[in-house]
């Protein structure tokens, strides 16, 4: 390692002993030596090729073993991970300190000066950016929030002794608190009891912001004011400039969840609410407490009155205003009849007040007290609003048929279900159009098609700022957003609520321009979406559909194709990317991801989901929530204002051949191998991940389905396990060597080399492929698989080694992520702790399948499910 990596080394090191400590004093020396022994027979086995003993030791572990010696690898990897996410934030001050750290703003600024554009031209790119950060809930969020808060508490340990000058009796208590806090970790199950509720997952969200967020905003708002006045003194940040902001599906995407309901969507869209206020009060109390100055401009003497201080008086008004609304949303999730009188719907009165006591300060020569904790919470009102976030409402295509059909059959006019889509464009205008009510008033539906009608019904009783988009999955037709419209009308919403298309299989993604097209031609649809429309693209299900390389390319296709159609039409396009975590759901590092993207596609907008644990990664701690904030800010500015060409023809001939081939082999063993499903259930820990109490949302849209009803987050998880990684690369192995073999190495090295979006999927595929262990998945196979199945295994594993070398000789590179040391490095070092975790698995899945009854054998599951998704750093 670098003296780079030393500070890391020094953590890493400093946790492992504290756990060690925990280990050995709640079970005794003797079983930290067995623990320790497992970690060298696993290094050996590394370093060897033989991995013979390892495996031996494992086996003779007992049941009364097994659990501790899987929590023992699990701690250790959650708290490597703790350590390295800490040192993203050492490594940036360091640089900072040292004046060579990059800030991505400012280099993407003094490029664009160099390009000849103006500060004003800049500055006006920001502010009329728009990215919306949706925080999504996770199926496979492996990590409790009682341990989440811990290790919090664990960073914040680790910054307070990342200190030069630190005093030995300083550091001492700082040790001290942190081996208390590795016990307590140590002592608590990693595993929950029962799954969480949806409201348990929006907790976990509004948590986030509470405890990094909140802070990180105002932070980066300050560097990118600084970042900009260093362009001119004019190039000022306005006060309300908004450039980010921030939304949820917790609580609101009810796709195959039937546990989100319109009562817990209300429920999280009022406990929103109270959230924000009480922040808000935080933070007005505070300032009331500090400001205790008498001078004020006129404006501020005539809303304050006679009082000799001001800006208390104000500061009191508001915060008493903001403990009302507080109570007003308590009341309203108690049942209780509300108060609805002064409180804070929107937070435009909170903005103009505060804004008016920060126009008072600067008149009165008190700049410095202007710009400080006061400004602080300008921008938090102006990106949190009244609510925090906005709710997003997710529903089925499906679910909006049934609910119509239903209405057509009671008035005896037809099935709606089996009409055609002219048949029901038809219909859904004319009763657009109507002015007498749709809904019949007496009428006993089904509680699944009464449950979509009070969701609307909901909708309309809310307040607009509190819902985002109503994202329709599965749309294939013109008909499921004119359905979508009917029912918001009907239902009496009387705001326009954004209507978003998801087009997730292969065939929607190629199909969206046409739907999209024709809604444009409907003037009713026209005049409803005022010039904005926004298409969300989805990832997880697409690649599952037709695997990566043509998922991708389908993607990119898509977005080109609805680029150009909105150009036409004159109207504004926003894309909303349903991206996950993994690579196989269309995950990576968002500045490349975005950069990648169709020219032209971004303009100013995106929105784009970050789920479960990568709120945790990106947006956890501070200093790193304001970095992701800067590379998503910096990304956007850049793909709008010197957006990439376009690829050249022969490439996209290229990829169109590329994409077909993988697509065609990704489907004939996926779909087409008469013993996939039958391997896939045998090799996997699949089915027994249906155990695990992690997400509020079932594993399968369908209880009796087969591959084909399984989540795409899950059926990424499933092959991560074994380190197969299986969607990620199946039919890129067949893509590549056909290039090969067409002569076209050359011109896709220079594809690689020159065209962002196929650069970004290349650096993907070879970052997840070396995380792949085939000896592993050997392994998995050989203990849980019978004889006439393991033909497929040994066919998947020639072709992962296959595509393994096909990266290496594009990128010509001797090893994989060879460019990238610091995952290499990363991958490393963690793999002599994930081994155990493989090994013990595979033997817990037999034993499991041998006795389902057993409790320890699945609670020890469970635990290595857990470690190994800590170890790999992603789930699905």
């Amino acid at each position: 390692m670098s003296d780079r990596q030393a500070s890391l080394r020094e953590n890493v090191r400093l946790l492992g002993d504290c756990l060690g400590e925990s280990m050995s004093n709640h079970l005794g020396e003797a079983f930290l030596d067995k623990v320790e022994n497992i970690r060298l027979l696993s290094k050996d086995g590394r370093q060897s090729g033989d991995s013979a003993a390892l495996i031996a030791a494992l086996e003779d572990l007992d049941d009364k073993e097994i659990v501790p010696v899987a929590r023992a690898f699990n701690q250790f990897l959650n708290l490597s991970n703790i350590a390295e996410q800490y040192h993203r934030v050492h490594r940036r001050r360091t640089n900072e300190s040292l004046g060579v750290y990059q800030n991505p703003i400012g280099d993407l600024l003094t490029r664009l000066k160099s390009k000849n554009f103006t500060a004003e031209q800049m500055l006006d790119s920001l502010k009329s950016q728009s990215i919306e950060l949706v925080l999504t809930a996770h199926p496979t969020e492996v990590v409790r929030r009682s341990l989440i808060r811990k290790y919090d508490n664990i960073s914040n340990e680790l910054e307070a002794l990342d200190k030069d000058n630190i005093l030995p009796l300083e550091e001492t208590k700082h040790v001290r608190r942190l081996k208390e806090i590795i016990t307590q970790a140590w002592h608590t199950d990693e595993i929950r009891d029962q799954r969480p509720t949806p409201v348990d997952e929006a907790k976990w969200g509004f948590a986030v912001i509470e405890q990094s967020l909140w802070q990180a905003v105002p932070r980066f708002f300050r560097q990118l004011d600084e970042q900009f006045g260093e362009l001119t003194e004019d190039a000022r940040l306005p006060l309300d400039l908004a450039p980010i902001h921030f939304a949820t599906w917790m609580g609101g995407d009810r796709d195959g969840n039937p546990n989100v309901t319109h009562k817990v969507t209300r429920e999280v869209a009022l406990l929103a609410r109270w959230f924000a206020a009480e922040m808000y009060i935080q933070d007005l109390s505070a300032l009331r407490a500090e400001f205790s100055m008498t001078q004020c401009n006129p404006a501020l003497r005539k809303r304050a009155g006679t009082s000799t201080q001001p800006y208390r008086e104000v500061l009191r008004y508001l915060e008493h205003k903001m403990r009302a609304t507080k109570q007003w949303a308590k009341d309203c999730l108690a049942g209780r009849t509300p108060s609805s009188e002064a409180i804070f719907l929107d937070v435009e009165e909170l903005k103009d007040d505060l804004t008016l006591c920060y126009q008072s300060l600067l008149d009165c020569g008190m700049k410095v007290i202007a710009n400080g904790s006061l400004l602080d919470l300008i921008r938090c009102a102006v990106t949190f609003g009244a609510t925090l976030v906005r709710l997003d409402v997710r529903q089925d295509a499906s679910r909006h048929i049934d609910a119509l059909s239903a209405i057509t059959r009671f008035y005896g006019v037809g099935d709606y279900a089996e009409w055609d889509e002219a048949s029901r464009q038809a219909f859904l205008l004319t009763e657009l159009n109507s002015k007498r009510p749709l809904l019949p008033r007496e009428w006993s539906p089904t509680d699944e098609v009464k449950e979509v009608l009070e969701t609307f019904a909901m909708i309309a009783q809310g307040h607009e700022n509190s819902f985002g988009s109503y994202v329709i999955s599965m749309a294939s037709a013109p008909s499921d957003v004119l359905a979508v419209a009917l029912m918001l009308q009907e239902s009496g919403v009387d705001f326009p609520m954004r209507i978003v298309p998801l087009f997730e299989t292969l065939a929607d993604l190629d199909n969206a321009e046409p739907i999209v097209e024709q809604l444009f031609t409907i003037p009713w649809y026209k005049s409803y979406i005022n010039g904005r429309q926004e298409v969300m693209i989805g990832y997880s299900d697409s690649a599952k559909d037709a695997g990566q390389i043509a998922a991708t390319w389908g993607q990119y296709r898509a977005q080109e194709a609805l680029t150009r159609l909105c150009k036409k039409h004159g109207i504004h396009l926003t894309l909303f990317h349903g991206r996950g975590g993994t690579v196989g759901r269309g995950g990576g590092p968002a500045h490349v991801a975005i950069l990648s993207q169709p020219p032209g596609s971004v303009n100013g907008s995106i929105r784009v989901t970050e789920q479960g644990e990568m709120i945790r990664f990106k947006f956890g701690i501070p200093d790193i929530a304001v970095r992701s904030l800067e590379l998503y800010c910096s990304a956007v500015m850049e793909a709008t204002l010197i957006p990439d060409e376009s690829p050249k023809e022969e490439w996209r001939a290229i990829m169109d051949e590329m994409a077909e081939t993988a697509m065609n082999q990704y489907r004939s063993i996926v779909r087409g191998h008469e013993d996939f499903v039958a391997y896939f259930r045998a090799t996997t820990p699949e089915q027994e991940l249906a155990k695990l109490p992690l997400g509020s949302r079932p594993a399968r849209r369908r209880s009796d389905g087969g591959v084909e009803s399984l989540r795409a987050i899950p059926w990424i998880f499933a092959w991560m396990q074994i380190r197969l990684m299986l969607p990620a690369w199946l039919g890129a192995e067949s893509a590549f060597e056909q290039g090969v073999e067409s002569g076209n190495l050359e011109q896709i090295r220079e594809m690689y080399r020159d065209w962002p979006f196929f650069s970004a999927y290349v650096d993907m595929l070879d970052m997840v492929l070396a995380k792949a262990e085939p000896e592993i998945a050997e392994y998995y196979e050989k203990r849980l698989v019978s004889d006439d199945l393991q033909g497929l295994g040994r066919l998947l594993r020639s072709k992962l080694r296959q595509v393994c070398e096909l990266v290496k000789l594009l990128k010509q590179q001797d090893r994989l992520i060879e460019d990238n040391k610091t995952i290499r490095q990363s991958i490393d070092v963690r793999n002599p702790y994930i081994d155990p975790l493989h090994y013990l698995q595979a033997e817990l899945l037999y034993r499991s399948r041998k006795d389902a009854n057993n409790p320890e054998v699945n609670k020890a599951l469970m635990i290595t499910m857990a470690g190994i998704s800590s170890g790999m750093q992603n789930t699905g």
